[in-house]
C-alpha cells in the first residue's frame, strides 16, 4: 500500500509538472490572441502605451468605427462567398479526379498523376506572374474569377486531389465488385458508394481549403484593385489614415471580427482539423 501511495504521488507530481510546462509553452501562442482582444477595445492612446495592458474603458465603438471606416461588411461577405465557392468547387473536382486516379484504369494514369503532383513542387509565388498575365488576357483581372478558378485548379486543388486519391486507394475493392454486380457503372459506384463513404477525406479537404482561402492574401493583392472587391486580408491592410499610418485600434477590432469564422470552424471540427493535417502531410 505504501509503495502504491508513493507511485501515485509521483504520478500526480509528474502530471502537475507536465501541466506547468505545457502552460508555459502555451504563453507565446495565447498572448498575441489575448493582446488582440484587449487591443480591439482600447483607445489608440492606450494601445500605444506599453504600460497599459488592460483597457481603462472598454470601447465597443471600435467595432462600429471599423465597419464604417470602409465597406468592411462587404469585404466580409466577399470572403465568405469566395471561401464557400472555392471549397465547394475543390471538393467537386478533387473527389472526381481523385476517384479516377485511384480506381479507373486508363493509359498514362501514373505518368499523369506524377505530372500533376509536380505542381506541388512549384511555389505559388513562382506561378503568380504567369497566372496574372493569363487572367489579364482573358479580361478577368479586377474580378473575383481568378480567386475562384485558380485555387480549384491550382496547387491547392492538386493537394486536395492527392488527399482524395489516397483515401479512395485505401478502400476495399469488394465494394466496387458488389456494386458492379448490382449493375452500377463507374459514375454510379462513385456517386452512390465511394463518395458517401469518403466523409473523413471530404471533411479534411473542406477544412484545409476553407482556412487557406479565408487567409489568402497574395492572390487578392495581385488580381484586385477595386476596394469594393476586397477580401478580409486586403481589408485589414487598408485601415490607415491620411498619412498612411495604421489605425491600430480599428485594425485590431476588424481582426477580431475576422477570426470569428476561423474559431468557429476550429471549435466545431477540432478532431477533423487534426485528421486533415495528418492526411495532408503524412499519408501517401
Amino acid at each position: 500500500m505504501q509503495a502504491q501511495s508513493v507511485l501515485s504521488q509521483r504520478s500526480l507530481a509528474l502530471r502537475i509538472f507536465i501541466f506547468v510546462i505545457l502552460l508555459v509553452l502555451s504563453v507565446p501562442f495565447v498572448f498575441p490572441f489575448l493582446w488582440m482582444l484587449l487591443g480591439s477595445v482600447k483607445s489608440i492612446n492606450e494601445l500605444l502605451d506599453v504600460r497599459q495592458f488592460f483597457p481603462t474603458t472598454i470601447r465597443w465603438s471600435n467595432f462600429r468605427e471599423a465597419i464604417e471606416y470602409q465597406p468592411f461588411l462587404r469585404h466580409y461577405a466577399n470572403s465568405i462567398y469566395i471561401a464557400v465557392t472555392v471549397t465547394t468547387g475543390t471538393i467537386f473536382v478533387a473527389s472526381l479526379s481523385g476517384y479516377a486516379f485511384a480506381r479507373l484504369r486508363f493509359a498514362g494514369r501514373s505518368t499523369l498523376f506524377i505530372l500533376l503532383l509536380s505542381g506541388l513542387m512549384m511555389p505559388v509565388e513562382v506561378a503568380i506572374i504567369p497566372n496574372f498575365f493569363f487572367m489579364r488576357d482573358l479580361g478577368l483581372t479586377n474580378t473575383h474569377w481568378p480567386l475562384l478558378l485558380i485555387p480549384v485548379f491550382g496547387a491547392r486543388g492538386v493537394m486536395a486531389t492527392f488527399i482524395m486519391r489516397t483515401y479512395f486507394v485505401s478502400m476495399p475493392g469488394e465494394l466496387e465488385e458488389a456494386a458492379r454486380l448490382d449493375g452500377l457503372g463507374p459514375f454510379g459506384i462513385f456517386w452512390r458508394i465511394m463518395l458517401p463513404l469518403s466523409g473523413p477525406a471530404l471533411g479534411s479537404v473542406a477544412i484545409l481549403t476553407f482556412l487557406h482561402t479565408w487567409n489568402n492574401f497574395l492572390e487578392p493583392l495581385v488580381y484586385i484593385n477595386d476596394v469594393r472587391l476586397f477580401t478580409i486580408p486586403l481589408s485589414l491592410n487598408n485601415f490607415t489614415d491620411g498619412f498612411n499610418i495604421p489605425a491600430w485600434h480599428l485594425q485590431l477590432a476588424a481582426t477580431t471580427m475576422a477570426v470569428v469564422p476561423m474559431i468557429s470552424v476550429y471549435v466545431v471540427a477540432q478532431r477533423h482539423i487534426t485528421n486533415a493535417m495528418a492526411m495532408s502531410g503524412l499519408k501517401g
